[in-house]
């Protein structure tokens, strides 16, 4: 892919989102259809509530649409992109009508535990039928495992968009973590010559861009569970479509650590009846140890970055 389709991907995806979140901001306001902030939260979020939410919509429309007319352009309308699409549009739509349930009935809960996972399931269980149609890897390396892999791939989508998800706690955090985590990837694609699959990445790097102006502290609008199941979901298929899933533990290592910490946290607390952290995900931890969002943010995305860059000199050096 040349540097002037890299470039109008970006502009594309960026100008959609940024000209167009004031007026969805406005709308949000407009009908008062707020986040609604969990009681057992840090005290200090609850000034939040009421903020916008599922500004993830239009990064992914803009996502998009900028990917698609690229891909026209250049040639690259594959079914790899339609797979990538799927993933995004899929798991999108599973956080919108999450996000929807509790805009609507005014409460932090939105899908029953089971319907939530139920629904990510049959999603990943879609893009497994597309990936093996496709001819790609059903293994690790040389080790082929045919169908059972396809057990992997929805293990590890439903993961990463609930990894994904968990992490979406602190403003901005999310929508700079996944920036990092997909310029990672579009660096690997285009060295992998896989250029439809830089093409989506660089899509959503657009996206996030034109959002991130909105979603840092402090947040004039969330992207919501539309947006962070998406990212989750289509980031663990960029890692499987690549052939290097388990690069995804790295470049998505804060996802894994937030993950951990409430796994941790749950376990000791059931078995013990004591908390190991001040608060999970451990964002909060931090949060109640004195470190403003804004610290937080930037050591998690620092860390975020050193996870990337041990991947790509991996990959690129080996």
């Amino acid at each position: 892919m040349n540097i002037i389709a890299t470039i109008l991907t970006i502009v594309s995806a960026f100008v959609i989102t940024f000209a167009l979140m004031p007026s969805l901001i406005k709308y949000f306001r407009a009908k008062k259809e707020g986040q609604q902030i969990r009681e057992i939260g840090p005290t200090w979020h609850a000034k939040k509530a009421g903020t916008p939410t599922m500004g993830g919509s239009l990064f992914i429309i803009a996502a998009v649409i900028s990917a698609l007319w690229v891909a026209v352009w250049q040639g690259l309308l594959t079914p790899t992109m339609g797979a990538l699409l799927f993933s995004l549009i899929a798991y999108g739509l599973i956080g919108m009508w999450d996000d929807s349930i509790k805009i609507f009935h005014h409460q932090n809960e939105g899908f029953k535990p089971w319907q939530k996972a139920l629904a990510q399931v049959i999603a990943a269980m879609v893009f497994a039928v597309i990936y093996q149609h496709e001819g790609f890897p059903m293994g690790f390396g040389t080790f082929q495992i045919g169908w059972l892999f396809a057990i992997f791939i929805i293990f590890w989508q439903v993961g990463f968009s609930n990894a994904v998800n968990l992490t979406d706690g602190l403003d901005g955090l999310v929508s700079g973590l996944a920036t990092i985590s997909f310029v990672a990837y579009a660096i690997v694609a285009s060295y992998q010559h896989q250029y439809d699959v830089a093409i989506f990445c660089v899509a959503v790097i657009g996206g996030l861009l034109g959002f991130f102006p909105y979603n840092h502290k402090p947040a004039k609008i969330f992207m919501g569970d539309m947006g962070s199941l998406a990212l989750g979901g289509a980031l663990a298929a960029v890692s499987l479509v690549l052939n290097h899933p388990f690069s995804l533990l790295l470049i998505g290592i804060i996802y894994v650590v937030e993950t951990a910490s409430v796994m941790l946290q749950v376990a000791s607390f059931k078995l013990t009846g004591k908390r190991i952290f001040k608060m999970s995900p451990i964002h909060h931890h931090f949060e109640m140890s004195g470190w403003s969002e804004w610290k937080v943010d930037y050591v998690f995305w620092f860390v975020g970055l050193i996870g990337a860059l041990i991947v790509l000199g991996y990959i690129i050096l080996f």
